[in-house]
């Protein structure tokens, strides 16, 4: 699912924007630099390096970093930070990772790089978990910064030779923004809310309108998980919008019932350059979506779907498949998607994310504990079906939505695109469409390696 976006490192630049009055700042992105990170590391000759982790699927790459860090040089000092790092600390406990940077990273890289300058004791520091050879040292508990518009803007110069390679599926190139962290809900699935310590604060539409002004990219990313959650602050971003004259293609994240209650903010959105909005519709039937303790209904998925289509916004609604489903549940949410005309549908497998409540149920039926497969394309809990038919009828479903037609159009027209903007077609471009098709092919998931790690737990 990652080769569907490559969205800018955001958390390293506003940490860049912390360090930068004070320190010299250099940011890498290991995606698209074509040096290799030994070679930048004798260059820079850094005293503090900080590595991103959000995903789980990524602690190998940022271990392998740390790794390549400390045989260059061996006095760096090397931190760890994002969502998994954060809530699962005990798997970053490497001798290549001196620290783990807890919750938000800005005050606390902040005060560490000072603390480190003045050669100081970083156990005084909050939000840190210090790596030992006898164990890990945790430092207190830091909290919540209460106001972001005092944090220094994210400092995307840093990005400048890689910004054009960002995109948001067909959205190039695309710039990420921040208005919000935190999420006032408790779905199972999620990690949002648990990261965040259970509370949710905004920047002001002021400060919102002050990031954008600096984007030169014609796509922005709210990377906020439900950006309608505040109406009337939402109205008002909008207004300074329209005030300003930032003319933008906006992609949001929303939950459908902030959308039926307020139609008129899509009508106002839409006017000021909302172009795209990501719903998690999760499952076909009512039973299902509370099992996920999403606080939500189908029919609002449905009402929120015709609010945007009035609107000609077409969404790109999100399913989550369990690993429980049988033959007719697939066939459920097949008719289902069918049956709404969903022309972006996307769907995951239902995965047990450390720091989730589901995490903290299955985490004893884990059949694996191999973190690439943590992906949300695979089963890493047993399945009803065997598994090898569990993911073929996964693949079907993408089958279904996606066709050999409608790919091959998407390929020419973003090919005619790129030719009337007399830019070539970049990787970009090749990966989402070659992720598209991977997508709807059984084998797909059912590599050698994948198989022998995952077919353990089904026998």
């Amino acid at each position: 699912m990652q080769r569907s976006a490559q969205v800018e490192p955001l958390g390293l630049e506003m940490i860049a924007g912390a360090l930068q009055s004070r320190h010299e700042v250099a940011l890498v992105d290991l995606r698209l630099e074509s040096r290799g990170l030994d070679s930048l590391v004798q260059d820079f000759k850094p005293h503090l390096v900080g590595i991103s982790s959000s995903f789980t699927v990524d602690i190998y790459r940022a271990i392998n970093a740390a790794k390549t860090v400390k045989n260059v040089d061996p006095d760096a000092f090397v931190i760890v930070g994002g969502h998994h790092p954060s809530l699962q600390p005990a798997d970053f406990n490497h001798a290549a990772i001196d620290a783990i940077a807890v919750g938000e990273g800005e005050i606390t890289l902040q005060e560490l790089a000072e603390c480190l300058e003045m050669g100081g004791d970083i156990r005084r520091i909050p939000g840190l978990i210090i790596n030992h050879p006898e164990g890990q040292f945790l430092t207190p508990q830091r909290r919540m910064i209460e106001d972001l518009d005092m944090l220094p803007l994210p400092v995307r110069s840093l990005t400048e030779p890689y910004r054009r390679h960002y995109y948001l599926l067909k959205n190039y190139p695309t710039a990420s923004v921040e208005t919000t962290r935190g999420c006032p809900y408790r779905c199972r699935f999620c990690s949002v809310w648990n990261f965040y310590q259970k509370k949710v604060r905004s920047k002001s539409p002021s400060r919102v309108i002050e990031d954008l002004a600096a984007v030169k990219e014609p796509h922005v990313f709210f990377t906020d998980d439900n950006f309608l959650s505040d109406v009337r602050r939402s109205r008002e971003i909008a207004g300074l919008i329209r005030e300003k004259g930032i003319r933008k293609k906006y992609t949001l994240q929303a939950r459908s019932d902030a959308i039926v209650r307020n139609p008129d903010l899509i009508a106002i959105w839409k006017e000021v350059g909302l172009y795209s909005v990501f719903i998690g519709f999760e499952k076909p039937t009512q039973d299902d979506l509370d099992a996920l303790e999403k606080q939500n209904t189908v029919e609002n998925n449905e009402r929120a779907l015709q609010i945007l289509r009035n609107e000609g916004i077409e969404p790109i609604a999100s399913f989550i498949v369990d690993t429980d489903y049988d033959l007719k549940d697939f066939k459920t949410l097949r008719s289902y998607v069918r049956r709404l005309k969903l022309k972006s549908p996307f769907f995951t497998v239902l995965t047990p994310l450390p720091g989730t409540i589901l995490y903290e149920e299955d985490k004893e039926k884990l059949i694996t504990s191999d973190y690439e497969l943590f992906d949300v394309l695979h089963a890493v809990v047993p399945t009803r079906l065997p598994l090898d038919r569990f993911y073929r009828e996964l693949a079907h479903l993408w089958r279904r939505s996606y066709s050999r037609w409608k790919l091959s159009l998407a390929r020419l027209y973003l090919l005619w695109h790129y030719h009337g903007l007399n830019k070539s077609p970049t990787r970009y471009l090749r990966e989402v469409l070659a992720e598209a098709r991977h997508l709807g092919n059984a084998r797909y998931y059912m590599q050698p390696q994948i198989h022998a790690s995952v077919n353990r737990g089904n026998r």
